[in-house]
Formats: structure tokens, C-alpha cells, sequence
């Protein structure tokens, strides 16, 4: 097999290399992003920025996973085409919904009720997979070094984490380079607990694919990097966070995404308290949620909201490295 970096280097290239074709294609076919009235207003001017981008970091990860297998000598297992079968599933449902949003010519796609049932669809056959394959239905306890057996309760909780996931990494892609960046940190603290931890060592498909999608992510960077020339929209955050997701299953470290993705977590959590406090009391704890926004409306540059986002979300990666 190649080694890891060069797959990564590789792929950041290969993203580059075919950005601005498919960006012009974008363009060509007026696949604009459409920004929704209530959001703040300096991201009115992003209207008809060129969406679907994700498939500048789905594609050539997939492309690149696969060569680098068949060049090796080998071909995908079952676990490595489990995990990219969920990343293709829910680009399709996010591809779906940014089609909808275009042809309706609005910020409305699929209901979220369509969307949520996609998500769950998806994650529900990754964990009849997972039962079907003897995955085990145990996880590791964060700092502890211990396995807990979950039993049958670990199936729901499968599916919750990957439908959290998704939506988390949904709801952080909100500002140029924000969502590609701090999943390239979350996907780097993951690539390196299961390349350093020995019960891992039958995950090496698996890995590859991470470290492909690290230099999808920085590929896509060039082009989505203030002031982005195109948006990953849910093409590419519902693929994401489905990869991140099942990823982690594959090395029982759900419990991990926890810190590794304080980011996604907060984001979230600023959305849930918002609705919930102006349902109950009248009355926003937030300027606007999800809270990247609330920083902006604050008087942070937009830049300035993403860059301290990195730096959190990278010292939380080194957090979690450390607790395992």
C-alpha cells in the first residue's frame, strides 16, 4: 500500500486539480447556493456562490482509497466498502436536498422529515451490517482503556450517532472553510488513534480512506477558504459527518466524537438551548444560533470566528489523543 501521507498529498491535488473545472460546470448550470432571509445580512452577499462542492472531497477520497487498494495489490473488505457506501448514502441525501433547494429556488429542500428518514435509513443498515458481521456491541470508555458491553441498547445508539453527527456537521457548515477545516482536525485526532492503538491494526483500508479525506478537506480549503468560490453545502456536510460517524463505530471510539468534535458539539447544543429557551421564556440566549453566527453578530470577523474555532477544535483533538 502507498504510504498514508502520500494518499493524503495525493488527494489534496487531485481536489485542486479539478475545482476549477468543476466549479466553472457549477457555475455553467447556475448551481447557486440560495441564503436564508433571517441569517445575517453580510451573507446575503454569498448569494449564488457556486454549492455541491462536496464532491470535491468525496470524490477524489473515494478515487484515491480505491487506486491506492488495487495498486497495492488488494481490494476493499467488506468494513472499508460498509464505510464508503454510508458516505456515498448520505452525499446522495445531501445532494438531493441542495438539487431540491436549487430547482425550488429557495433555502427549503427536502422536509426535515424526508432528510431525518434518509439518515436514519442509512444508519439503520449500516448497523444491520455491523450485527450481520459480528461487530460486537461494546465501545471504549474515553480515558478509562476499557471496553463496555452495551448489548442490544447499542444499535439505537448507532443510529443516534450517526444522525447526530450528520446534522452537527450540517449545522456547523455556516462560514467559509469552517465545516472542511474543523473536520480536517476532528479527522486527523481520529486518523491518529487508529493508527497508533494495537487493536486497531485490521483498520488499515479504513484508514487510508480517513487520511484521503483529510486531503479532500484541505483540497477543497483552496477553493472554500475566505471569500469561498464554492460551498460544500449538504453534499458534502451530510457526507462528512456520516464518514466521521461510522469511522469512529468501526474503532468503538463513539464516545470520542464527543471531544474530538467539540465543535460539531457546541454548535449543536447553541441550536437545542435557542429553541429552547425561546419556547419556554420568550427569550434568545443567543444573538443567532448556531453559534458560529452569534460570534459574528457579536463584531468577530468572520475569519476571525473561524480560525478560533480551528484552534479550539485542534486542541480538543489533542485532548482526546491524550485521553487514549
Amino acid at each position: 500500500m502507498i504510504p498514508l501521507s502520500l494518499a493524503l498529498v495525493a488527494t489534496s491535488l487531485l481536489a485542486i486539480a479539478l475545482g476549477k473545472p468543476f466549479i466553472s460546470y457549477l457555475k455553467a448550470w447556475k448551481i447557486g447556493q440560495s441564503i436564508r432571509a433571517e441569517g445575517p445580512q453580510s451573507h446575503h452577499a454569498k448569494a449564488g456562490t457556486p454549492t455541491m462542492g462536496g464532491w470535491l472531497i468525496v470524490a477524489p477520497a473515494m478515487i484515491v482509497t480505491l487506486a491506492a487498494t488495487y495498486l497495492a495489490g488488494g481490494r476493499p473488505d467488506g468494513d472499508l466498502g460498509a464505510v464508503m457506501g454510508v458516505i456515498l448514502g448520505y452525499a446522495f441525501v445531501g445532494w438531493l436536498d441542495d438539487y431540491l433547494i436549487i430547482k425550488k429556488r429557495s433555502n427549503k429542500g427536502l422536509s426535515a422529515r424526508q432528510k431525518l428518514a434518509g439518515q436514519i435509513g442509512i444508519g439503520v443498515a449500516f448497523a444491520l451490517y455491523l450485527a450481520l458481521t459480528g461487530h460486537g456491541t461494546s465501545v471504549m470508555v474515553p480515558g478509562l482503556h476499557t471496553f463496555f458491553d452495551l448489548g442490544w441498547l447499542y444499535y439505537p445508539l448507532l443510529v443516534l450517532v450517526m444522525v447526530g453527527t450528520t446534522n452537527a456537521v450540517n449545522l456547523t457548515d455556516g462560514l467559509d472553510g469552517l465545516a472542511a477545516g474543523t473536520m480536517a482536525i476532528a479527522f486527523a485526532g481520529l486518523a491518529w488513534l487508529l493508527s497508533q492503538y494495537a487493536s486497531f491494526a485490521g483498520l488499515g483500508g479504513i484508514t487510508l480512506l480517513l487520511l484521503t479525506l483529510i486531503g479532500g478537506c484541505l483540497g477543497f480549503l483552496w477553493y472554500n477558504a475566505h471569500p469561498a468560490q464554492v460551498f460544500m453545502g449538504d453534499t458534502g456536510s451530510l457526507a462528512l459527518g456520516g464518514a466521521i460517524a461510522a469511522i469512529a463505530v468501526m474503532g468503538r471510539l463513539e464516545l470520542y466524537l464527543i471531544p474530538l468534535g467539540v465543535i460539531f458539539v457546541m454548535e449543536t447544543l447553541s441550536v437545542i438551548l435557542q429553541v429552547w429557551s425561546f419556547k419556554t421564556t420568550g427569550k434568545r440566549i443567543f444573538k443567532m444560533s448556531p453559534i458560529h453566527h452569534h460570534f459574528e453578530l457579536s463584531g468577530w470577523a468572520e475569519t476571525k470566528v473561524v480560525q478560533r474555532f480551528y484552534l479550539v477544535g485542534g486542541l480538543m483533538a489533542l485532548l482526546t489523543i491524550a485521553l487514549l
